[in-house]
């Protein structure tokens, strides 16, 4: 089938979308509107290329018309120019709904909740947590994108651990590739020899579902309260304020004591551990897939190691991709723009040449 049958079956399908949407009892069944309104989301940026597309090819045809049968000379140079213009457009066009035509991932629109550990050594670890959460909310910040905070393990020196939410437009296909152990090569502050350590962190990035997707039994949890302790505030030992729960099946175990409220904790703490649940299954399914079709970025194995931070070279390397750039200082405020392409760029060329095989 060519590019352009399938262009006008997403067409014929853009257009039943939009009369169901034009049903106004469809906002009485939310699951199937939520479902309709989204698949018609997806194929509005292709339909809308498509248009423009056909326009172009529209315009250059005309063009070629008058330049094949109008003797009027200011004619025929308009025609001219318009073809200047507009033919070196085609092949770009036709480039980009090839792109646009590729297998979507249907997480792609999600918002992400997303956790950053530190792992290997020590306080510089927890430094480098602060350093990359705060290279991530600058980077949402360009974006356009929302995050709260939802739970923090500070340490004396920087975090531990931190969990939070991110909210926008696309998000999932923006972060999907951050997971993974992210290590940094620099001299501590405490390194008096100026000798270069070595640390880790993992980074985890987790798709929210909702209830019609995946719902947690919570027959298979238990629910855990307990006195909090730790850096808080002179109330937060007093009460039974904090919540452990965990999912029996599995033995995945959330703990969180960040707000007074036992409700509060309670709520955080079932929210992360349905996300986790949920990204467990999906990293299943993509560890096959990733196994069948090897070019691609796995977003399954929170184990590799996926990136360095080298500090005293400037440069930061992505090894799943052969990617170097000497611009840390500024990917590390929050400049990522040039990395996230390059993850996404070589995706779509490994899903291009998979259809070519």
């Amino acid at each position: 089938m060519s590019i352009f049958n399938k262009l006008d079956g997403v067409v014929d399908r853009f257009e039943v979308l939009t009369e169901k949407l034009a049903d106004p009892t469809i906002y009485d069944r939310q699951a199937e509107f939520k479902k309709i309104s989204s698949e018609r989301a997806n194929l509005e940026e292709v339909v809308v290329a498509f248009k423009e597309y056909k326009q172009i090819k529209e315009d250059i045809d005309e063009a070629k018309d008058i330049l094949k049968n109008e003797k009027d000379e200011d004619m025929r140079e308009m025609a001219k120019e318009i073809l200047n213009e507009n033919e070196p457009q085609i092949q770009v066009m036709e480039d980009r709904l090839t792109i646009l035509l590729l297998p979507r991932d249907p997480l792609d629109d999600r918002n992400v909740m997303m956790e950053i550990r530190a792992g290997a050594g020590g306080d510089e670890a927890s430094i480098f947590v602060e350093n990359v959460y705060r290279m991530y909310l600058n980077y949402f910040r360009d974006l356009g994108f929302k995050s709260e905070q939802v739970s923090i393990s500070e340490s004396d020196e920087g975090i531990k651990e931190v969990i939070f939410s991110v909210s926008g437009e696309k998000v999932y296909s923006k972060l999907k590739y951050e997971s993974g152990v992210h290590r940094v090569q620099r001299v501590p502050k405490t390194e008096s020899q100026g000798r270069v350590h070595t640390s880790t962190i993992t980074v985890a990035v987790m798709p929210e579902t909702d209830d019609l997707e995946f719902e947690l039994d919570m027959n298979e949890v238990r629910i855990d309260v307990y006195r909090s302790g730790g850096a808080g505030g002179q109330s937060v030992n007093t009460t039974d304020s904090a919540v452990r729960v965990t999912h029996i099946p599995t033995g995945t175990v959330v703990a969180n004591q960040d707000q007074k409220s036992q409700l509060k904790n309670k709520e955080k703490a079932l929210k992360i551990l349905k996300n986790r649940i949920y990204d467990k299954m999906l990293q299943e399914k993509n560890a096959v897939e990733a196994a069948e079709r090897k070019g691609l970025i796995g977003t399954g194995d929170r184990s590799e190691r996926i990136r360095t931070y080298n500090y005293p070279q400037g440069r930061l390397s992505d090894h799943r991709i052969g990617l170097t750039l000497y611009s840390l200082d500024k990917i590390i405020e929050g400049d990522m723009g040039a990395v996230t392409e390059a993850l996404i760029a070589h995706n779509q060329a490994e899903l291009l040449k998979g259809q070519e095989d």
